[in-house]
């Protein structure tokens, strides 16, 4: 499989990744080597890993504990003072390996230390290989709010290993699925008609559909790096998705959601809001509506919830001006972004929803 090259950074795939990696090691002078983990995938992951490495450089491997509610300023904190009090300097390499909280909170954390030190991302979730690791956003979520504090900064490249999916429970592996559904619905309608009856779908080929899902945000990106444009269609789903997240998030009597299981509810919301504004058609929501549920369960929301998920969305990162942004579809395949869109709609999508 060839790599993809993207804003800066090439993007490997299995065999070849470490080939690269360990000639990037022999090649650049790095005074340390530093793996950041979480507590899963030093359980599971980092055995797999470290045998591939091939240098004579100090390791060090500094882990915190899995979950969102650890990926915040104060993990952040910690880790820098592990950084300083191992001797990390201006020529130390980073290496994240784990799901899309070690890899954005791992870049933040190298993009901020000493003003920017190099980094690699091994993701070890789909999600994380899908989403999560490719684009060159890092950072940490304020309080419950998601994504709130961060840079955009590339990695010196990202290593996607297929073999660590065989780690992954099923609801991580759904998880991940909504990011690569959201691609199809949003820039390749064909992408998006092989994930209509899983039944159909052979896992054998998995790597390729990973392949065309980066491939896709790749291209996007490319385009537009710093969000100012077309990289806003990225957010399908997640205004209203984020929302639900961070509302979960901080419950007490909520269970907390997978970032893809309150993405797929989203992408259903939105998708609603997107017939009524006679973007798509009422065959095309029903086709979207179904195909989610098919793959994912419902979230029950009782009365009470929607107010206080609605009051999230002022913080959601594409608003401006104080008013809500949306990304919309326009026909399966295509965006419409920067849409405004009132409270009754959104009313209205939530007990479709529920229907």
């Amino acid at each position: 499989m060839s790599f993809i090259q993207a804003n800066g950074y090439p993007i490997f795939f299995n065999e070849s990744g470490y080939e690269a990696l360990n000639n990037h090691l022999k090649n650049t002078k790095y005074s340390n080597l530093f793996i950041i983990v979480d507590s899963g995938t030093n359980e599971y992951c980092l055995p797999q890993f470290l045998p591939q490495l091939e240098t004579d450089l100090t390791i060090e491997i500094i882990e915190f504990e899995n979950g969102e509610s650890f990926k915040n300023i104060e993990t952040c904190i910690q880790i820098w003072n592990v950084l300083t009090e191992l001797g990390a300097d201006r020529k130390s390499l980073v290496l994240n390996l784990g799901g899309g909280v070690v890899t954005d909170l791992g870049g933040f954390v190298a993009s901020t230390f000493k003003r920017g030190i190099d980094f690699i991302h091994i993701p070890t979730t789909l999600l994380s290989m899908v989403d999560a690791s490719v684009g060159g956003k890092n950072g940490v979520d304020l309080g419950n709010l998601k994504n709130q504090i961060g840079v955009i900064n590339v990695p010196n490249m990202v290593l996607i290993d297929s073999c660590f999916l065989e780690t992954l429970p099923q609801n991580e592996m759904r998880s991940g699925l909504a990011e690569m559904l959201k691609h199809g619905l949003i820039y390749d309608k064909e992408y998006w008609k092989q994930f209509l009856d899983l039944k159909t779908l052979d896992f054998a080929d998995f790597d390729a559909l990973i392949f065309r899902s980066i491939e896709i945000k790749n291209e996007i990106v490319l385009q537009d790096p710093t969000e100012k444009n077309i990289r806003k269609s990225l957010n399908f789903g997640h205004t209203l998705g984020h929302a639900i997240e961070s509302y979960f998030l901080e419950s007490e009597t909520k269970t907390t959601l997978l970032h893809g299981e309150a993405i797929a509810a989203g992408m259903i919301l939105e998708s609603f809001i997107s017939w009524k504004k006679e973007l798509i058609s009422a065959e095309e929501f029903n086709e979207i509506k179904k195909a989610i549920k098919n793959i994912f369960d419902d979230i029950v929301f009782e009365e009470k919830d929607l107010n206080p998920i609605l009051d999230l969305l002022i913080h959601d990162k594409k608003n401006e001006y104080g008013s809500i942004q949306f990304a919309l579809i326009d026909g399966i395949g295509k965006m419409k972004i920067n849409q405004e869109v009132e409270n009754e709609l959104i009313n209205q999508a939530w007990e479709n929803y529920k229907s």
